[in-house]
């Protein structure tokens, strides 16, 4: 069922115009507020200032993880280049510090999901050239009883939309956890690794269709890379031709490298 990963639509939604005019209303009588506490936002619900400091990844990158460098090298990390990873090509927005964070929590554990559209325009720019690339998005799923405390799916949230924007088909059950996984806070790499190991698969019903296909696997977040290997693990064995992944945020450097 799409409910188990995150998409939650009713059986009507009212036009972009409509909405665009409910949210202009609202905004009259209830002034928007910039979500870093600052002065009202200019757009997107952060403030000037805060705007200023995210560090956005416009620079050159890896063309494997997306590490950004100070200067285009013309080949990948150090990191790519010793252990290949499962996945083909990573972008990011931004990186995860300690003003991206706060969007991108808020979005995941305090009910934000109007900050999902504002996410998927940042990975709009950032994973250009794999959305070009792309001939499905799918997001990240989450467990059904993580679902159910939760109640949405965060990258779910960031992918519907970016799918809309792109104009390219999105199929929210791509991919499902098949089984309950501890968090991967706090644990090492090789620790995710294992934590991950095996839990994504590919529904029967999907394997025909994904075949031969270049999947855009969307998450908020990439720390060690460790859940989108497992991810693209399942979607490569169920005959995927290629798997990008485009986040939110990315952690500096992986499994403990620092750029």
């Amino acid at each position: 069922m799409a409910a188990e990963h995150g998409d939650f639509a009713a059986p009507w939604k009212p036009g972009a115009r409509i909405q665009a005019l409910w949210r202009g209303a609202l905004d009259l009588v209830f002034p928007p507020q910039a979500i870093d506490g600052g002065p009202r936002p200019l757009a997107g619900g952060l403030s000037a200032q805060a705007w200023s400091r995210i560090h956005f990844l416009d620079g050159p990158v890896c063309d494997g993880c997306g590490v950004p460098f100070e200067y285009d090298l013309g080949a990948r990390c150090a990191a790519c280049q010793a252990r290949p990873r499962a996945f083909d090509r990573a972008r990011a927005a931004c990186l995860y510090d300690e003003t991206s964070r706060d969007p991108i929590l808020k979005l995941k554990h305090a009910d934000r999901t109007d900050l999902a559209p504002l996410l998927a325009r940042w990975l709009s720019r950032a994973a250009r050239e794999l959305i070009e690339e792309a001939d499905v998005i799918a997001p990240v799923p989450l467990h059904r009883f993580r679902l159910l405390g939760r109640r949405y799916n965060q990258a779910a949230e960031i992918a519907r939309p970016l799918a809309r924007m792109t104009g390219t088909p999105y199929l929210a059950d791509a991919l499902v956890r098949k089984r309950a996984t501890p968090t991967q806070g706090g644990r090492s790499g090789s620790g995710r690794r294992r934590n991950v190991a095996g839990a994504f698969e590919v529904p029967a019903r999907h394997r025909e269709r994904l075949s031969g296909l270049t999947v855009l696997l969307v998450d908020d977040v990439l720390t060690t890379g460790a859940t989108a290997e497992a991810c693209a693990r399942a979607l490569k064995g169920a005959g995927a031709a290629c798997v990008n992944v485009a986040v939110a945020a990315r952690v500096k450097a992986l499994d403990g490298l620092t750029i």
